[in-house]
């Protein structure tokens, strides 16, 4: 059995945009790339022709892998989200007990983890902290460093 993989109705809209405009636009600019190369004659020192064919076949594995993930998406309807708790879809601000500095983090499924972004995937170890603890709750997130305590500060809807 396959693992689901778990997203926000917004993680879901990114790939699958990104999956149509691969599919639409990037293969024909390849193909049309891959024409013009041929044209040029002899393919067995056509740089042009190696590289159109090497973007193919990364545009070709990223479409497997797009419809892969896809195909096992489970969606979180952040509208449902219980506030009560931490869970996927929702924003959490957290209080770093050991530097005082609050950070806020959306906890989102792994495939749309972003830390430029503050998202948070649930298989993270803060994310797997976080997950299922109510505001004042303290949790411990293992480290390699060593053991880090955040206080749950506020849990509320991500949009």
């Amino acid at each position: 059995m396959e693992k689901k993989n778990i997203m926000t109705y917004e993680g879901l809209k990114k790939l699958e945009d990104e999956l149509q405009h691969l599919k639409v636009v990037k293969r024909k600019e390849v193909a049309q790339k891959i024409k013009e190369a041929r044209e040029q004659g002899d393919l067995s020192e056509n740089a042009e022709y190696d590289a159109a064919k090497d973007e193919q076949r990364d545009i070709e594995a990223r479409i497997e892998e797009l419809e892969k993930i896809l195909k096992n998406a489970e969606v979180v309807d952040e509208e449902e989200v219980d506030l009560d708790k931490a869970n996927i879809g929702c924003r959490v601000k957290i209080l770093d007990m050991e530097f005082k500095e609050e950070v806020e983090y959306k906890i989102v499924g792994s495939t749309e983890a972003n830390s430029l972004e503050n998202k948070i995937s649930n298989e993270s170890p803060v994310g797997r902290a976080v997950i299922g603890a109510k505001v004042g709750d303290v949790v411990t997130v293992e480290t390699p460093a060593g053991e880090l305590q955040y206080k749950i500060l506020e849990i509320q809807r991500s949009n």
